[in-house]
């Protein structure tokens, strides 16, 4: 599923316990951030982790994790200078059915 801001998840409507892939080619990525991490949370941001993203062969950002969530994972990015790309302060969610 493609999001904004280039931003894209699959499976785009995850089950829970699902692995799920986070791709960024986002703003950070465009300024030429050499590292980009993952902060995401669960239902309305509770248990907060931030994880390193790695490359995926087209050179951007790619993560992935479980959704445990019950109902949305809610999640950011930022680099390694702590400059963050949170969607215009709306970060990103997706719903967890």
């Amino acid at each position: 599923m493609q999001l904004v801001h280039g931003v894209s998840v699959f499976p785009g409507s995850p089950y829970q316990n699902q692995d799920i892939t986070i791709n960024y080619d986002g703003l950070l990525h465009k300024s030429g951030a050499d590292q980009v991490f993952l902060h995401y949370g669960v239902d309305g941001w509770r248990s907060p982790t931030t994880i390193p993203m790695m490359r995926n062969p087209t050179g951007a950002f790619q993560a992935m994790i479980r959704a445990s969530a019950r109902n949305e994972i809610n999640f950011c990015f930022h680099d390694s200078a702590m400059n963050w790309d949170n969607n215009n302060g709306l970060d990103w969610a997706i719903r967890v059915h």
